[in-house]
């Protein structure tokens, strides 16, 4: 596995990586934001000169109504239901690999168990765990389960979705890794399928669960997340047919890394 100490540092990835994940912890929280939205509807009306008082305060009601029903349970099952319909079955062909992208500490065990499986069953020769932060404790979790350390590789560079496809491709596909059985979790699973897809791998999604201890507002924002993501990727193309780069780990442009690990930046909910 890459030594984490070679992977190179990306300020702007690595600040709105932070950003986007102190955000997320922000609306997670509704104490942080239902007041403000409360604030926006009634303060308004105090000053009766304010030409938009009735734009304004009706702009907050709205922004309110559609965190309250972004919390409902219906629209998070219907949310992720969404996010799934379309992916891919399971034809249970043998793969050149199995890939099982980073997403925090929490969600590592459902990840390490369902691969390990897969392993278990010869559905693929080896084993990649792809995240900073993550990847390093993936294969030390498989290890542990038994699974020997030359079938299990990895890079703790990829920050991203983006970069864990980008890094990916760029360590296997020269090794003639072509047809991937892809290992996150549900809400995460369609924007990752299309970005690997995107860099010409052949992808079999297989989804792990959810913590059982994550709570449902916890939840609806990391549906909610994955729409505003595949919303983004489509607009900068991230899903259109692309070659992928070696230049993409070149160690001519490498520096140590000295930023909090993912696992300190998602909301506690996520966390554990």
């Amino acid at each position: 596995m890459l030594n984490p100490t070679l992977c190179a540092q990306r300020s702007l990835t690595n600040s709105w990586t932070s950003l986007s994940w102190q955000l997320f912890g922000w609306l997670t929280t509704p104490a942080l934001v239902i007041p403000p939205l409360v604030l926006i509807i009634v303060l308004p009306w105090l000053f009766r000169r304010l030409r938009w008082r009735r734009r304004i305060s009706g702009l907050g009601a709205a922004l309110l109504a559609a965190y309250l029903l972004a919390l409902s349970p219906i629209m998070l099952k219907i949310g992720s239901r969404a996010l799934i319909t379309f992916l891919p079955s399971d034809a249970g062909q043998p793969a050149d690999a199995i890939v099982i992208l980073g997403r925090g500490k929490a969600m590592r065990p459902q990840r390490v168990d369902v691969s390990a499986r897969l392993w278990e069953t010869r559905r693929a020769p080896l084993l990649f765990a792809s995240g900073w932060g993550d990847a390093q404790e993936i294969a030390t979790m498989l290890e542990k389960k038994g699974i020997p350390a030359d079938a299990i590789d990895g890079e703790p560079c990829s920050r991203t979705t983006e970069e864990n496809a980008r890094f990916t491709a760029a360590i296997l596909q020269p090794r003639n890794v072509h047809h991937i059985l892809l290992v996150t979790d549900p809400p995460h699973m369609l924007r990752s399928l299309l970005t690997f897809r995107s860099l010409g791998f052949d992808v079999t999604p297989y989804t792990n669960p959810l913590p059982q201890g994550l709570n449902a507002r916890t939840k609806a924002f990391l549906v909610f997340r994955e729409y505003l993501g595949i919303v983004g990727y489509s607009l900068q193309g991230r899903f259109l047919p692309r070659e992928p780069s070696a230049a993409d780990l070149n160690p001519t442009a490498i520096v140590p890394l000295k930023e909090t690990p993912p696992d300190q930046l998602v909301a506690p909910a996520v966390a554990g």
